[in-house]
């Protein structure tokens, strides 16, 4: 199941995430939807989030089964996901740090450092990434 994206925007949807949970987990499903900034070329994957103090939202680089936060201002969020875009890690990382690769992973979302919690991204959760226009964002 081949993906084919262009350098552009988009968005990353994530099923299920919950809102307004209690302390038992109850809460109400939404979908949260994220910009997203794609980069698929190999000029755009190797810029990054290289010399950015913030992030709008995320970025898919594809292909990708690692990453490096070298140069890098700011801490971030990586999610690995594989070819059928299902999380199959999430990791924090400091600036100046290699990540290790991933041998089943075929594409990376990185979000500025706790953001992906508030989505709902976690290892098991599988996304949507959907191309063109912006969706609203949902808190």
């Amino acid at each position: 199941m081949g993906r084919r994206w262009r350098d552009g925007r988009g968005t990353l949807v994530v099923p299920e995430a919950r809102r307004n949970g209690g302390p038992g987990g109850a809460g109400e499903l939404v979908g949260a939807q994220v910009p997203l900034e794609i980069a698929t070329s190999y000029r755009a994957r190797t810029k990054g989030l290289l010399g950015r103090d913030a992030v709008d939202g995320a970025i898919l680089l594809s292909p990708a089964n690692s990453i490096h936060t070298l140069r890098m201002r700011i801490p971030i969020d990586v999610a690995y996901l594989d070819r059928d875009l299902n999380v199959i890690a999430v990791r924090t990382m400091k600036p100046w740090r290699l990540g290790l690769p991933r041998l089943r992973s075929r594409h990376v979302v990185e979000a500025e450092a706790g953001a992906m919690a508030g989505w709902g991204l976690r290892k098991g959760v599988r996304v949507e990434v959907r191309d063109g226009a912006v969706s609203p964002r949902v808190p």
